[in-house]
Protein backbone atom coordinates (compact mmCIF):
# COMPACT_ATOMS: atom_id res chain seq x y z
CA UNK A 1 0.00 0.00 0.00
CA UNK A 2 0.92 3.34 -0.46
CA UNK A 3 0.75 6.63 1.92
CA UNK A 4 -2.35 8.14 0.22
CA UNK A 5 -5.05 5.33 1.84
CA UNK A 6 -7.52 7.39 3.09
CA UNK A 7 -10.40 5.95 5.29
CA UNK A 8 -13.21 7.17 6.42
CA UNK A 9 -15.65 6.77 10.09
CA UNK A 10 -19.27 8.23 8.94
CA UNK A 11 -21.81 7.54 11.68
CA UNK A 12 -25.11 9.13 11.93
CA UNK A 13 -25.61 11.50 15.20
CA UNK A 14 -28.94 8.81 16.67
CA UNK A 15 -27.70 8.12 20.14
CA UNK A 16 -25.20 5.97 21.74
CA UNK A 17 -22.00 4.87 20.27
CA UNK A 18 -22.54 0.89 19.62
CA UNK A 19 -20.07 -1.51 19.59
CA UNK A 20 -20.69 -2.15 16.04
CA UNK A 21 -19.88 1.05 15.04
CA UNK A 22 -17.22 1.43 17.22
CA UNK A 23 -15.04 -1.70 15.52
CA UNK A 24 -16.11 -0.10 12.07
CA UNK A 25 -14.03 2.96 13.19
CA UNK A 26 -11.23 0.91 14.88
CA UNK A 27 -10.65 -0.69 11.89
CA UNK A 28 -10.63 1.52 9.43
CA UNK A 29 -8.10 4.22 12.11
CA UNK A 30 -6.03 1.06 12.39
CA UNK A 31 -6.03 0.24 8.63
CA UNK A 32 -5.12 3.50 7.85
CA UNK A 33 -2.41 4.16 10.23
CA UNK A 34 -1.22 1.19 9.41
CA UNK A 35 -0.18 2.19 6.09
CA UNK A 36 0.91 5.91 6.98
CA UNK A 37 -2.51 7.19 5.20
CA UNK A 38 -5.44 9.73 6.73
CA UNK A 39 -8.37 8.47 8.39
CA UNK A 40 -11.31 11.04 7.87
CA UNK A 41 -14.45 11.47 10.06
CA UNK A 42 -17.95 12.08 8.17
CA UNK A 43 -21.03 13.18 10.20
CA UNK A 44 -23.99 11.64 8.21
CA UNK A 45 -26.76 13.90 9.39
CA UNK A 46 -28.90 13.63 6.32
CA UNK A 47 -31.68 11.99 8.01
CA UNK A 48 -33.30 14.59 10.23
CA UNK A 49 -35.82 12.44 11.84
CA UNK A 50 -33.51 10.50 13.40
CA UNK A 51 -31.17 13.04 14.56
CA UNK A 52 -30.50 13.14 18.59
CA UNK A 53 -29.65 16.42 20.15
CA UNK A 54 -25.74 15.75 21.56
CA UNK A 55 -25.50 12.93 19.62
CA UNK A 56 -22.49 14.30 17.47
CA UNK A 57 -20.90 15.49 21.11
CA UNK A 58 -20.66 11.28 21.68
CA UNK A 59 -19.10 10.35 18.78
CA UNK A 60 -16.22 13.15 19.56
CA UNK A 61 -16.41 12.49 23.01
CA UNK A 62 -16.02 8.33 22.22
CA UNK A 63 -13.82 8.26 19.67
CA UNK A 64 -11.11 11.11 21.88
CA UNK A 65 -11.89 8.69 24.99
CA UNK A 66 -11.41 5.20 22.70
CA UNK A 67 -7.90 7.08 21.62
CA UNK A 68 -9.14 7.19 17.69
CA UNK A 69 -7.76 9.86 16.07
CA UNK A 70 -9.08 11.23 13.35
CA UNK A 71 -7.28 13.64 10.74
CA UNK A 72 -10.03 15.24 9.43
CA UNK A 73 -13.52 15.87 10.63
CA UNK A 74 -16.34 18.60 11.06
CA UNK A 75 -14.42 19.52 14.41
CA UNK A 76 -11.01 20.16 13.06
CA UNK A 77 -11.61 20.70 9.48
CA UNK A 78 -9.16 19.44 6.31
CA UNK A 79 -9.26 19.81 2.37
CA UNK A 80 -12.46 18.36 1.46
CA UNK A 81 -14.83 19.60 3.92
CA UNK A 82 -17.46 20.24 4.92
CA UNK A 83 -17.57 17.40 6.90
CA UNK A 84 -21.11 16.99 8.34
CA UNK A 85 -23.82 16.09 5.18
CA UNK A 86 -26.27 19.03 6.59
CA UNK A 87 -23.67 21.20 4.91
CA UNK A 88 -23.14 19.59 1.65
CA UNK A 89 -26.75 19.99 0.40
CA UNK A 90 -25.94 21.80 -2.76
CA UNK A 91 -23.03 19.12 -3.45
CA UNK A 92 -25.93 16.53 -4.01
CA UNK A 93 -28.39 18.15 -5.58
CA UNK A 94 -25.50 18.75 -8.45
CA UNK A 95 -24.54 15.67 -8.58
CA UNK A 96 -28.24 14.03 -8.87
CA UNK A 97 -29.20 16.64 -11.77
CA UNK A 98 -25.92 15.24 -13.37
CA UNK A 99 -27.10 11.46 -13.17
CA UNK A 100 -30.69 12.73 -14.63
CA UNK A 101 -29.07 14.60 -17.49
CA UNK A 102 -26.70 11.18 -18.34
CA UNK A 103 -30.07 9.02 -17.93
CA UNK A 104 -29.44 7.26 -15.13
CA UNK A 105 -31.48 9.16 -12.71
CA UNK A 106 -35.02 10.73 -12.91
CA UNK A 107 -37.69 12.82 -11.13
CA UNK A 108 -40.68 11.23 -9.60
CA UNK A 109 -43.17 13.04 -8.34
CA UNK A 110 -45.65 9.79 -6.83
CA UNK A 111 -46.78 11.07 -3.28
CA UNK A 112 -47.10 8.55 -0.18
CA UNK A 113 -50.89 8.51 -0.15
CA UNK A 114 -51.88 5.40 -1.55
CA UNK A 115 -53.25 6.93 -5.05
CA UNK A 116 -52.46 5.56 -8.16
CA UNK A 117 -49.21 7.31 -8.09
CA UNK A 118 -48.30 6.33 -4.59
CA UNK A 119 -44.73 5.07 -4.68
CA UNK A 120 -45.41 2.72 -1.93
CA UNK A 121 -47.02 -1.15 -3.38
CA UNK A 122 -46.86 -4.26 -1.83
CA UNK A 123 -43.88 -5.07 -4.16
CA UNK A 124 -41.99 -1.53 -3.65
CA UNK A 125 -42.20 1.47 -5.72
CA UNK A 126 -43.88 0.73 -9.18
CA UNK A 127 -41.49 2.81 -11.52
CA UNK A 128 -44.26 5.22 -12.69
CA UNK A 129 -42.18 7.70 -12.99
CA UNK A 130 -39.22 6.35 -14.77
CA UNK A 131 -40.28 6.91 -18.62
CA UNK A 132 -42.45 10.38 -17.83
CA UNK A 133 -41.45 12.33 -21.34
CA UNK A 134 -40.03 15.37 -21.08
CA UNK A 135 -42.53 17.37 -21.50
CA UNK A 136 -44.67 15.77 -18.56
CA UNK A 137 -41.03 16.09 -16.52
CA UNK A 138 -41.14 19.93 -17.16
CA UNK A 139 -44.75 20.38 -17.03
CA UNK A 140 -44.90 18.65 -12.93
CA UNK A 141 -41.75 21.25 -12.41
CA UNK A 142 -43.06 24.35 -13.74
CA UNK A 143 -46.20 23.51 -11.31
CA UNK A 144 -44.04 23.29 -8.54
CA UNK A 145 -44.73 19.60 -7.67
CA UNK A 146 -42.58 17.93 -4.94
CA UNK A 147 -40.63 15.51 -6.47
CA UNK A 148 -37.80 13.42 -5.19
CA UNK A 149 -34.66 11.96 -7.64
CA UNK A 150 -34.41 8.34 -8.01
CA UNK A 151 -31.60 5.95 -9.64
CA UNK A 152 -32.36 4.19 -12.89
CA UNK A 153 -31.33 1.17 -11.97
CA UNK A 154 -30.99 -1.36 -15.45
CA UNK A 155 -33.53 -4.14 -15.51
CA UNK A 156 -31.56 -6.97 -16.54
CA UNK A 157 -28.16 -8.55 -16.13
CA UNK A 158 -25.85 -8.47 -13.21
CA UNK A 159 -23.89 -6.32 -10.95
CA UNK A 160 -20.73 -7.96 -8.95
CA UNK A 161 -17.91 -6.45 -6.96
CA UNK A 162 -14.91 -7.74 -4.94
CA UNK A 163 -15.10 -7.34 -1.64
CA UNK A 164 -11.68 -7.75 0.41
CA UNK A 165 -13.29 -9.95 2.79
CA UNK A 166 -16.37 -11.63 1.33
CA UNK A 167 -14.76 -12.34 -2.33
CA UNK A 168 -16.29 -11.73 -5.24
CA UNK A 169 -20.69 -10.95 -4.85
CA UNK A 170 -22.81 -10.47 -7.80
CA UNK A 171 -26.91 -9.32 -7.75
CA UNK A 172 -29.17 -9.67 -10.45
CA UNK A 173 -30.21 -5.91 -11.26
CA UNK A 174 -33.63 -6.86 -11.52
CA UNK A 175 -34.07 -7.39 -7.55
CA UNK A 176 -32.65 -3.50 -7.36
CA UNK A 177 -35.49 -1.30 -6.65
CA UNK A 178 -35.07 2.26 -7.94
CA UNK A 179 -33.79 3.52 -4.81
CA UNK A 180 -34.19 7.28 -3.85
CA UNK A 181 -31.33 9.79 -4.12
CA UNK A 182 -33.13 12.93 -3.39
CA UNK A 183 -35.49 13.68 -1.03
CA UNK A 184 -38.20 15.79 -1.70
CA UNK A 185 -36.75 18.03 1.07
CA UNK A 186 -33.38 18.25 -0.95
CA UNK A 187 -31.42 16.25 1.15
CA UNK A 188 -29.87 13.40 -0.02
CA UNK A 189 -30.36 10.00 1.12
CA UNK A 190 -27.60 7.79 2.93
CA UNK A 191 -27.26 5.24 0.00
CA UNK A 192 -26.39 8.92 -2.28
CA UNK A 193 -24.29 10.66 -0.19
CA UNK A 194 -21.92 8.57 1.18
CA UNK A 195 -21.26 7.47 -2.50
CA UNK A 196 -20.71 11.69 -3.92
CA UNK A 197 -18.70 12.13 -0.45
CA UNK A 198 -16.20 9.09 -0.25
CA UNK A 199 -15.65 10.22 -4.02
CA UNK A 200 -15.01 13.85 -3.47
CA UNK A 201 -13.20 12.71 -0.30
CA UNK A 202 -11.15 10.67 -2.14
CA UNK A 203 -11.86 7.69 0.10
CA UNK A 204 -10.03 4.59 -1.21
CA UNK A 205 -11.05 2.16 1.18
CA UNK A 206 -15.36 1.45 2.71
CA UNK A 207 -14.65 -0.46 5.65
CA UNK A 208 -18.20 -1.04 7.17
CA UNK A 209 -20.61 -3.95 8.09
CA UNK A 210 -21.55 -6.78 6.74
CA UNK A 211 -25.09 -5.15 6.83
CA UNK A 212 -24.29 -3.19 3.64
CA UNK A 213 -23.56 -6.03 1.54
CA UNK A 214 -26.86 -6.17 -0.30
CA UNK A 215 -26.59 -2.41 -0.82
CA UNK A 216 -23.46 -2.40 -2.36
CA UNK A 217 -24.16 -3.18 -5.84
CA UNK A 218 -26.40 0.39 -5.80
CA UNK A 219 -22.97 1.74 -5.29
CA UNK A 220 -21.64 0.15 -7.68
CA UNK A 221 -23.97 1.57 -10.27
CA UNK A 222 -23.70 4.85 -8.96
CA UNK A 223 -19.85 4.72 -9.48
CA UNK A 224 -20.42 3.16 -13.00
CA UNK A 225 -22.73 5.91 -14.01
CA UNK A 226 -20.43 8.68 -12.73
CA UNK A 227 -17.61 7.07 -14.83
CA UNK A 228 -15.26 7.45 -11.30
CA UNK A 229 -13.02 4.94 -9.66
CA UNK A 230 -14.63 2.44 -7.42
CA UNK A 231 -12.94 2.34 -3.87
CA UNK A 232 -12.14 -1.27 -2.29
CA UNK A 233 -14.37 -2.35 -0.28
CA UNK A 234 -14.32 -4.42 2.97
CA UNK A 235 -16.86 -5.45 4.83
CA UNK A 236 -16.76 -6.65 8.16
CA UNK A 237 -19.15 -9.82 9.72
CA UNK A 238 -21.58 -9.35 12.50
CA UNK A 239 -21.17 -9.11 16.08
CA UNK A 240 -23.26 -11.34 18.15
CA UNK A 241 -24.30 -12.21 21.28
CA UNK A 242 -25.18 -15.46 23.41
CA UNK A 243 -28.77 -16.10 24.29
CA UNK A 244 -30.04 -17.57 27.07
CA UNK A 245 -30.84 -20.49 25.16
CA UNK A 246 -26.97 -20.95 24.19
CA UNK A 247 -28.18 -19.97 20.30
CA UNK A 248 -26.97 -16.45 18.95
CA UNK A 249 -28.27 -13.01 17.15
CA UNK A 250 -27.26 -9.83 16.73
CA UNK A 251 -25.74 -7.80 19.64
CA UNK A 252 -28.14 -5.93 21.42
CA UNK A 253 -29.20 -4.23 24.78
CA UNK A 254 -30.76 -7.46 25.96
CA UNK A 255 -27.02 -9.51 25.98
CA UNK A 256 -25.80 -6.48 28.50
CA UNK A 257 -23.27 -3.43 27.62
CA UNK A 258 -23.42 -2.73 24.16
CA UNK A 259 -22.18 0.39 24.29
CA UNK A 260 -18.97 2.03 24.56
CA UNK A 261 -20.22 4.55 27.16
CA UNK A 262 -22.08 1.21 29.38
CA UNK A 263 -18.56 -0.43 29.14
CA UNK A 264 -16.87 2.49 30.48
CA UNK A 265 -20.08 3.19 33.06
CA UNK A 266 -19.27 -0.46 34.01
CA UNK A 267 -15.54 -0.18 35.16
CA UNK A 268 -13.96 -1.28 31.44
CA UNK A 269 -10.97 0.28 30.57
CA UNK A 270 -11.00 2.23 27.23
CA UNK A 271 -7.28 0.61 25.95
CA UNK A 272 -8.82 -3.15 26.98
CA UNK A 273 -12.74 -2.12 25.28
CA UNK A 274 -10.10 -1.51 21.90
CA UNK A 275 -8.13 -4.54 22.59
CA UNK A 276 -11.22 -6.79 22.61
CA UNK A 277 -13.36 -4.99 20.22
CA UNK A 278 -10.20 -5.56 17.51
CA UNK A 279 -10.60 -9.25 17.73
CA UNK A 280 -13.95 -9.25 17.05
CA UNK A 281 -13.72 -10.52 13.75
CA UNK A 282 -9.98 -9.87 13.27
CA UNK A 283 -6.85 -12.32 14.12
CA UNK A 284 -3.53 -11.06 14.77
CA UNK A 285 -0.99 -13.32 13.40
CA UNK A 286 0.66 -14.27 16.48
CA UNK A 287 -0.65 -15.79 19.36
CA UNK A 288 -0.65 -12.21 21.16
CA UNK A 289 -4.02 -11.45 22.71
CA UNK A 290 -3.06 -8.17 24.70
CA UNK A 291 -2.05 -4.87 22.73
CA UNK A 292 -1.53 -1.03 23.07
CA UNK A 293 -3.04 0.65 20.18
CA UNK A 294 -0.01 1.35 19.29
CA UNK A 295 0.60 -2.57 18.63
CA UNK A 296 -2.79 -2.66 17.19
CA UNK A 297 -1.68 -0.17 14.59
CA UNK A 298 1.57 -2.76 13.63
CA UNK A 299 0.03 -5.37 13.75
CA UNK A 300 -3.28 -4.82 11.65
CA UNK A 301 -4.08 -6.13 8.22
CA UNK A 302 -6.83 -6.49 6.27
CA UNK A 303 -6.04 -10.21 5.36
CA UNK A 304 -7.05 -10.99 9.07
CA UNK A 305 -10.34 -10.03 9.13
CA UNK A 306 -12.66 -13.47 8.84
CA UNK A 307 -16.01 -13.88 7.46
CA UNK A 308 -17.94 -15.54 10.39
CA UNK A 309 -19.90 -13.56 12.88
CA UNK A 310 -17.77 -12.43 16.06
CA UNK A 311 -19.20 -13.42 19.23
CA UNK A 312 -19.33 -11.01 21.58
CA UNK A 313 -17.73 -12.84 25.00
CA UNK A 314 -18.05 -11.04 28.09
CA UNK A 315 -15.76 -13.58 30.27
CA UNK A 316 -13.22 -13.03 27.55
CA UNK A 317 -13.62 -8.86 27.99
CA UNK A 318 -13.33 -9.24 31.54
CA UNK A 319 -9.98 -10.84 31.21
CA UNK A 320 -8.33 -8.77 28.79
CA UNK A 321 -9.41 -5.87 30.73
CA UNK A 322 -8.14 -7.86 34.21
CA UNK A 323 -4.56 -7.87 31.86
CA UNK A 324 -4.87 -4.12 31.25
CA UNK A 325 -5.44 -3.14 34.43
CA UNK A 326 -2.44 -4.72 36.02
CA UNK A 327 -0.36 -2.99 33.17
CA UNK A 328 -1.19 0.49 34.59
CA UNK A 329 0.92 2.18 37.30
CA UNK A 330 -0.13 1.66 40.62
CA UNK A 331 -0.58 5.26 41.07
CA UNK A 332 -2.78 5.70 37.73
CA UNK A 333 -4.73 2.48 39.19
CA UNK A 334 -5.13 3.62 42.75
CA UNK A 335 -6.72 7.09 41.28
CA UNK A 336 -9.01 5.76 38.63
CA UNK A 337 -10.58 2.95 41.23
CA UNK A 338 -11.07 5.40 44.18
CA UNK A 339 -14.06 6.23 43.24
CA UNK A 340 -15.76 3.20 42.44
CA UNK A 341 -14.81 1.81 45.94
CA UNK A 342 -16.60 4.45 48.15
CA UNK A 343 -14.26 4.44 50.83
CA UNK A 344 -14.25 8.16 50.99
CA UNK A 345 -16.10 8.82 54.14
CA UNK A 346 -15.25 5.22 55.96
CA UNK A 347 -13.19 4.29 57.96
CA UNK A 348 -11.02 3.01 54.54
CA UNK A 349 -10.21 5.86 53.49
CA UNK A 350 -7.07 5.97 55.67
CA UNK A 351 -6.23 2.24 54.12
CA UNK A 352 -6.90 3.19 50.54
CA UNK A 353 -3.37 2.36 49.29
CA UNK A 354 -2.93 -0.87 50.64
CA UNK A 355 -6.46 -2.05 49.51
CA UNK A 356 -5.28 -0.89 46.02
CA UNK A 357 -2.48 -3.20 45.96
CA UNK A 358 -4.68 -6.25 46.99
CA UNK A 359 -7.15 -5.07 44.45
CA UNK A 360 -5.32 -4.33 41.02
CA UNK A 361 -3.81 -7.75 40.19
CA UNK A 362 -6.90 -9.35 41.36
CA UNK A 363 -10.19 -7.41 39.55
CA UNK A 364 -11.54 -7.51 36.06
CA UNK A 365 -13.52 -4.04 35.95
CA UNK A 366 -13.50 -1.49 38.35
CA UNK A 367 -17.27 -1.84 38.99
CA UNK A 368 -16.46 -4.90 41.51
CA UNK A 369 -14.89 -3.21 43.90
CA UNK A 370 -17.57 -2.45 46.03
CA UNK A 371 -18.91 -6.12 46.34
CA UNK A 372 -15.45 -7.37 46.87
CA UNK A 373 -14.44 -4.76 49.72
CA UNK A 374 -17.99 -4.63 51.20
CA UNK A 375 -16.89 -7.79 53.88
CA UNK A 376 -14.32 -5.09 55.10
CA UNK A 377 -17.07 -2.38 55.88
CA UNK A 378 -19.37 -4.63 57.59
CA UNK A 379 -19.03 -8.83 58.59
CA UNK A 380 -22.11 -10.28 56.90
CA UNK A 381 -23.63 -13.78 58.35
CA UNK A 382 -22.06 -16.53 57.25
CA UNK A 383 -22.31 -20.33 57.90
CA UNK A 384 -20.01 -22.25 60.16
CA UNK A 385 -19.71 -24.79 57.11
CA UNK A 386 -16.94 -22.26 55.71
CA UNK A 387 -14.51 -23.47 58.25
CA UNK A 388 -14.50 -27.14 56.60
CA UNK A 389 -12.34 -27.37 53.80
CA UNK A 390 -10.28 -30.96 52.68
CA UNK A 391 -7.38 -28.86 50.67
CA UNK A 392 -6.42 -27.30 53.67
CA UNK A 393 -7.12 -30.28 56.12
CA UNK A 394 -9.33 -27.64 58.05
CA UNK A 395 -12.14 -28.88 60.45
CA UNK A 396 -14.27 -27.31 63.41
CA UNK A 397 -12.31 -28.98 65.91
CA UNK A 398 -8.75 -28.04 64.45
CA UNK A 399 -10.50 -24.46 63.53
CA UNK A 400 -11.34 -24.13 67.25
CA UNK A 401 -7.91 -24.57 68.07
CA UNK A 402 -5.99 -22.32 65.59
CA UNK A 403 -8.57 -19.60 66.04
CA UNK A 404 -7.95 -19.97 69.61
CA UNK A 405 -3.90 -19.82 69.35
CA UNK A 406 -4.48 -16.94 66.84
CA UNK A 407 -6.23 -14.96 69.55
CA UNK A 408 -2.98 -15.35 71.82
CA UNK A 409 -1.07 -14.34 68.81
CA UNK A 410 -2.31 -11.33 67.94
CA UNK A 411 -2.50 -9.92 71.85
CA UNK A 412 1.67 -9.68 71.66
CA UNK A 413 1.64 -8.23 67.76
CA UNK A 414 3.31 -4.51 68.24
CA UNK A 415 3.48 -3.18 64.43
CA UNK A 416 0.26 -3.93 62.93
CA UNK A 417 1.52 -4.44 59.55
CA UNK A 418 1.19 -7.44 56.71
CA UNK A 419 4.98 -7.89 57.53
CA UNK A 420 4.64 -8.05 60.94
CA UNK A 421 1.68 -10.16 60.56
CA UNK A 422 3.10 -12.73 58.25
CA UNK A 423 5.82 -12.88 60.74
CA UNK A 424 3.62 -13.48 63.77
CA UNK A 425 1.76 -16.46 62.01
CA UNK A 426 4.63 -18.04 60.14
CA UNK A 427 6.23 -18.64 63.56
CA UNK A 428 2.81 -19.93 65.17
CA UNK A 429 2.16 -22.12 61.83
CA UNK A 430 6.07 -23.51 62.09
CA UNK A 431 5.48 -23.89 66.16
CA UNK A 432 2.48 -25.84 65.76
CA UNK A 433 3.86 -28.09 62.97
CA UNK A 434 0.93 -26.40 60.52
CA UNK A 435 1.18 -25.63 56.63
CA UNK A 436 0.99 -21.46 56.03
CA UNK A 437 -2.20 -22.22 54.39
CA UNK A 438 -3.83 -24.63 56.97
CA UNK A 439 -3.26 -22.24 59.76
CA UNK A 440 -4.71 -19.57 57.96
CA UNK A 441 -7.79 -20.78 56.41
CA UNK A 442 -10.11 -20.27 60.04
CA UNK A 443 -8.43 -17.45 60.43
CA UNK A 444 -9.50 -15.58 56.75
CA UNK A 445 -12.68 -17.46 57.37
CA UNK A 446 -13.36 -15.41 60.45
CA UNK A 447 -12.20 -11.94 59.56
CA UNK A 448 -14.03 -12.38 56.53
CA UNK A 449 -16.83 -14.83 56.25
CA UNK A 450 -16.28 -15.86 52.58
CA UNK A 451 -14.64 -18.58 51.26
CA UNK A 452 -12.91 -16.35 48.45
CA UNK A 453 -11.50 -13.18 49.07
CA UNK A 454 -9.20 -10.29 47.54
CA UNK A 455 -6.41 -10.80 49.64
CA UNK A 456 -4.96 -12.92 52.49
CA UNK A 457 -5.87 -12.99 55.74
CA UNK A 458 -2.93 -10.77 57.48
CA UNK A 459 -3.41 -8.11 54.41
CA UNK A 460 -7.17 -8.11 55.64
CA UNK A 461 -5.97 -7.88 59.38
CA UNK A 462 -3.91 -5.11 58.65
CA UNK A 463 -6.48 -3.03 56.77
CA UNK A 464 -9.88 -3.50 59.30
CA UNK A 465 -7.03 -3.14 62.14
CA UNK A 466 -6.54 -4.89 65.61
CA UNK A 467 -9.55 -4.68 67.98
CA UNK A 468 -11.50 -5.53 64.56
CA UNK A 469 -9.75 -8.52 63.89
CA UNK A 470 -9.45 -9.14 67.64
CA UNK A 471 -13.60 -9.09 67.62
CA UNK A 472 -14.10 -10.94 64.54
CA UNK A 473 -11.76 -14.00 65.05
CA UNK A 474 -13.51 -14.25 69.02
CA UNK A 475 -16.79 -13.64 66.94
CA UNK A 476 -15.78 -16.89 64.94
CA UNK A 477 -14.74 -19.51 67.54
CA UNK A 478 -18.21 -18.29 69.10
CA UNK A 479 -19.87 -19.50 66.40
CA UNK A 480 -18.04 -22.77 66.25
CA UNK A 481 -18.37 -23.56 69.63
CA UNK A 482 -22.46 -23.01 69.57
CA UNK A 483 -22.30 -24.80 66.45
Amino acid sequence: MTNNVRTRFAPSPTGYMHIGNLRTALYAFLFAKSQKGSFVLRIEDTDQKRYVEGATRVVYETLKAAQIQHDEGPDIGGNYGPYTQSERKDIYKKYALELVDKGHAYYCFCQKDGSENSEASKEGYNRHCRNLSKEEVQSNLSADKPFVIRQKMPLEGETSFNDLVFGEIAVENKTLDDQILLKSDGLPTYNFANVVDDYLMKITHVIRGSEYLSSNPKYILLYRAFGWDIPSYIHLPLIVGKNDDGTVSKLSKRHGAVSFQDLINDGYLPSAINNYISLLGWSPKSEKEIFSMEELIEAFSLNGINKSPAIFDYQKLDWVNSEHIKLLPFETFSSMAFPYSKVEKTNLAHKWNELAVILQPRIHKFSEIPALIHFLHQLGNYSVELFINKKNKSTLETSTDILTKALETVKHIGSWEVNALNISFTELSEKNDLKFGQLMWPVRIALSGLAVTPGGATEIMSIIGKEESKRRLNLGLKMIQNH
